[in-house]
């Protein structure tokens, strides 16, 4: 017999399987399949050719892809809950990263990132939906099972990124592609059974009073401008930290601590959600947007490897966090296609934060990771009004 989809009559097993297979469609999709480019950049500036701004133009093309996901998933809501699309953009995700090494053109490449991004912005929506819709009504320690579900983005990162330190012994840039490809295949095959979100409708919502709502519209287009901002900035340190950190380390630091960065983040989604009994969500987005924001910062002023390792575990900590509490948020505030729209902006942030840094490159990753820090800082200001706008919320309702 079929086990429940999930909500409140799901069984505890049904419940960690159904995490468990979100977190491996999530580990594929964003820790693997669009991340482990930035372990592999250095090897393919080192023994490919690639120059630093194609190297930046590819990073461009993926979120590119990821945006054009983002938005099929928006236009046609269907596709956010469908098992059949999860399982083919799995296996075009797999086939982009095995093709890598098939061509030594940047246009060959490109194309392949861009499709990597699309499929990867795809499955990110279902699995999202799948996790949230799956798990909703639980409450205690069964509740934080979402958190641990979003934690399958730092399982892949450290698991790509250990494999990238691997091969830097045994093979080249090409076998790093490889090995990428046979992960996703792995955690393609844990996701595979993962069953879709529920419909949007089928949760039935309070009308708001026009008031209210009308405020609620204000504060989802802060929370939109804010997560576009976060992706724009925390992009650059996701795209070229390890290739900042080892222009000024021995290489080996550098993937290192991108292994590090996926450690950190395996727990940290849950461990923020721990924080939420304590304190506000929209609080949390803003303590973690400030605190990522100096985790970027740190090795373009403090060189070394302490430094590096300590930017690692910050930004670790606090990227994935920040997706699932921005996502929490905009599911709070009652849009139905809210996964779907913070994707698509949050896509745009990071197609412009390639692009906009690209002429600082040239001169090293230094000022790039210092501007990346000041636009996460301007998200974290962006977010106050969220965080002030809900609380407000919370003291009217404790009068009613």
């Amino acid at each position: 017999m079929k086990a429940p989809v999930g909500g409140v009559d799901a069984a505890p097993d049904t419940s960690l399987w159904h995490t468990l297979r979100a977190a491996a469609a999530l580990a594929a999709a964003v820790g693997v399949g669009r991340f482990v480019y930035t372990p592999i950049l250095p090897l393919m500036h080192a023994q490919a050719g690639l120059g630093t701004s194609a190297g930046a133009g590819l990073a461009t093309a993926n979120y590119a892809g990821y945006l054009a996901g983002a938005l099929l998933c928006t236009a046609v809501p269907a596709v956010a809950r469908s098992r059949a699309a999860l399982r083919w953009s799995l296996l075009a995700l797999v086939a982009s990263l095995a093709l890598m090494p098939a061509g030594e053109s940047v246009a060959w490449w490109w194309t392949l990132r861009l499709a990597a991004g699309a499929t990867s912005a795809v499955v990110f929506v279902i699995a999202v939906h799948a996790l949230l819709n799956g798990l909703h009504g639980l409450h205690g320690h069964r509740a934080s099972l979402a958190g641990w579900g979003f934690g399958g983005v730092g399982a892949g990162i450290a698991l790509s990124g250990a494999a990238v330190l691997v091969v830097r012994g045994v093979g080249d840039w090409r076998t790093a592609w490889w090995a990428a490809a046979v992960l996703v295949l792995v955690l393609s095959a844990v996701a595979w059974e993962l069953a879709p979100g529920r419909a949007p409708g089928q949760r039935a919502r309070v009308p708001e009073e026009p008031e209210r709502a009308s405020q609620h519209r204000r504060l989802q287009s802060a929370l939109l401008v804010s997560y576009s901002l976060d992706g724009l900035g925390y992009i650059i340190a996701g795209t070229f930290l390890v290739a900042a950190i080892s222009q000024s380390s021995p290489g080996w630091v550098g993937t290192g601590a991108w292994v590090l960065v996926g450690v950190a983040a395996v727990p940290s989604a849950a461990w923020w959600a721990v924080l939420g009994r304590r304190f506000s969500t929209p609080s949390l987005l803003a303590g973690a947007l400030l605190l990522q924001s100096l985790g970027i910062m740190l090795p373009a002023v403090v060189p070394g490897v302490v430094p590096a390792l300590i930017s690692a575990v910050l930004f670790g900590a606090t990227f994935v966090a920040i997706s699932q509490l921005a996502l929490g948020i905009g599911n709070q505030l009652g849009s139905a296609r809210s996964a779907a729209l913070l994707t698509t902006g949050y896509s745009v942030g990071q197609i412009l934060g390639p692009l906009a840094v690209t002429p600082a490159l040239h001169h090293g990753y230094r000022q790039a990771l210092l501007w990346a820090a000041l636009v996460v800082l301007a998200a974290a200001v962006v977010a106050a009004p969220v965080w002030a706008g809900l609380s407000r919320d919370r003291v009217a309702a404790g009068r009613t």
